[in-house]
């Protein structure tokens, strides 16, 4: 990367998009709070321009539905998903002024050590080793320990219904999965999205808008077969070339940084092992294709895979799209994570529903299996009114759960029981006094399986402020962000070339025709033409229309593209097609 200022540069930019209506610091006229910014009028704009891309990518081209969830989830939902045992960074407070620091964070400051999957405790010999003090008053640090980051909350007066803000939006979607499978027509493989905040009460947020307390996030879930991860549609993208920083690199001390990274075709990483399967290869393309979309500078992105200590506990594999920035590196943006069945499989346990699928053969198959025979009189007797519900639960299973039942009947090592659970949690303990099983040859047409996930979790406001650091221009004359036309907040700058006969006129006629367009213009007579121009080219905006003399007789304006600063004549009729064929 090339060598500069690294805060002078940040300082700019946080100037021009403070100052041109892009990022705020949250309540700011209260002293402002750390992990929170506000969105000013283009930052909003861009902003819903980056998520409406992200929807064309995964809703549009890859055929997936959106739902929208609450964001505010019971206990028993986020116990089910491991984040009330596993959603923890590394704490450490100072001893005298009680102020509380991510210990990998401060580690990382006052030494030259990569943190990253380091346990508590190595954590803990790096303070004492360095003896890294409290950067505010220069105290000891207290042991270093786990802080967990979901913000708790309850439900209804009482207070007794404990809840979190959301960490995710993920687990809106697994919860919902019986329905969405339903409105798939229960045929693998299906996706649905989320779109929305979520919430992470941060321990020292120190890094503006890279890390936030109240955030927005656009999920993707990817249910497939766990046995046909060969995704049909990799041959569309095995051919396509990436950075990819795999984990055996990262590992291997005898490489040095540059060599760490190696470009290969995806083709290449599944067929050599270094991407686990096709399905997470294909959403790492369509991760890279969305973010080129936006405006991220392909030099400046990568794809690193989790090394296995720091893999989160859903997950198989995954990859974080990492994109850099001259302030902070290396920064995780997206992470596409094959979370196999595990979040399924967990709400299952918990809540006693099924979120299995019935998936179909092509042909009938035919197997060795079971009949069962219940002993009514038994199960009457010891279960009265629930005998009915075990038959229920008996009738409703498939070959592959009759025969785990019936080895574990007939399995010593497994109590000669099998633990029948109902849907409502109560659970049945079945032996051979109740239960009989004669072997047979049954056609079967399909069976019951819990899809894998693979999953592309975006972080939205990271990937706004880097649309904008990689869109930054200097140049002798001016600064301008060269912001890809489809994010723009701003498609056209109309002026008059001076204020008078009917230029004023024809230039708000522009301006009103294209909005009405769906094309965002905003109309400008203020000030020299040049000052006008270097105003838009601050802000981004790729075409700037001058209406002039000329355009009085021949019905014509001048249009300046932004990035090279040329300049043609147009119809005014010819501009909106003009300026729409730019944004697709």
């Amino acid at each position: 990367m090339e060598k500069i200022d690294k805060n002078e540069k940040y300082n700019k930019i946080m100037d021009l998009i403070k100052r041109r209506g892009y990022l705020w610091n949250s309540f700011e006229i209260y002293g402002g709070i750390a992990g929170f910014f506000d969105y000013g009028p283009l930052g909003a704009i861009l902003k819903n321009n980056i998520v409406n891309t992200w929807r064309k990518h995964y809703i549009i081209n890859e055929g997936f539905y959106e739902i929208e969830g609450p964001t505010i989830n019971p206990y028993e939902v986020l116990k089910a998903s491991g984040h009330v045992d596993n959603f923890t960074d590394p704490l450490v407070q100072c001893k005298e002024c009680n102020e509380s620091f991510r210990a990998d964070h401060i580690i990382e400051e006052n030494v030259d050590v990569d943190t990253e999957g380091k346990t508590l405790e190595e954590l803990q010999a790096l303070i004492i080793e360095n003896n890294i003090k409290c950067p505010l008053c220069g105290g000891e640090f207290k042991d270093v320990d786990t802080f967990n980051l979901m913000f708790k909350t309850s439900i209804g007066p009482s207070g007794k219904r404990v809840a979190f803000m959301r960490p995710e939006t993920a687990q809106g979607i697994f919860i919902q999965f019986k329905r969405i499978n339903q409105f798939f027509r229960n045929k693998l493989p299906f996706g649905a999205v989320q779109i929305g905040k979520s919430y992470r009460n941060e321990i020292s947020p120190r890094q503006g808008v890279i890390r936030l307390r109240e955030f927005s996030q656009a999920e993707a879930e990817f249910f497939i077969h766990p046995d046909k991860k060969n995704y049909e549609k990799f041959e569309r993208v095995k051919d396509m070339v990436l950075p990819l920083l795999p984990s055996t690199n990262q590992e291997d001390e005898t490489l040095v940084a540059d060599e760490k990274i190696v470009k290969m075709t995806l083709g290449e990483a599944v067929e050599k092992g270094v991407v686990k399967n096709k399905a997470i290869a294909y959403f790492i393309s369509v991760t890279a294709n969305f973010l080129l979309d936006v405006g991220i500078d392909a030099n400046k992105m990568r794809f690193r895979q989790h090394l296995p200590n720091e893999m989160a506990h859903y997950a198989s594999d995954c990859w974080d799209a990492e994109l850099y920035s001259d302030r902070f590196g290396w920064v995780e943006c997206v992470g596409v994570a094959d979370r196999t069945d595990y979040d399924l499989k967990s709400h299952m346990a918990t809540s006693g529903e099924d979120l299995s699928v019935f998936v179909e053969y092509a042909e009938p198959k035919e197997i060795e299996t079971f009949d069962i025979e219940l002993n009514f009189k038994a199960l009457g007797k010891t279960f009265k009114g629930d005998s009915k519900v075990i038959q229920k639960l008996i009738s409703e299973m498939d070959y592959k759960e009759i025969e785990e039942m019936v080895s574990d009947i007939e399995n010593s090592e497994k109590d000669n029981k099998y633990l029948l659970k109902a849907d409502d949690g109560k659970e049945f303990e079945l032996t051979s006094e109740y239960v009989g099983a004669k072997k047979v040859t049954k056609k079967i047409t399909g069976e019951k399986v819990i899809p894998h996930v693979i999953e592309p979790s975006y972080g939205v406001d990271r990937i706004t402020y880097f649309v904008i650091e990689h869109s930054f221009n200097e140049e002798e004359d001016r600064t301008f962000m060269k912001l890809a036309p489809a994010v723009a907040p701003i498609k056209a700058g109309v002026f008059p070339l001076v204020n008078k006969e009917q230029m004023p006129i024809i230039a708000k006629e522009i301006e009103e025709t294209l909005r009405n367009s769906g094309i965002i213009a905003e109309y400008d007579d203020s000030g020299a033409i040049g000052r006008r121009y270097l105003r838009m080219d601050e802000v981004g905006t790729p075409f700037c229309i001058t209406v002039d003399g000329e355009s009085l007789d021949s019905g014509t304006v001048t249009i300046r593209e932004r990035d090279e600063r040329n300049q043609k004549r147009l119809k005014i009729e010819e501009l909106g097609d003009y300026i729409a064929n730019s944004l697709k």
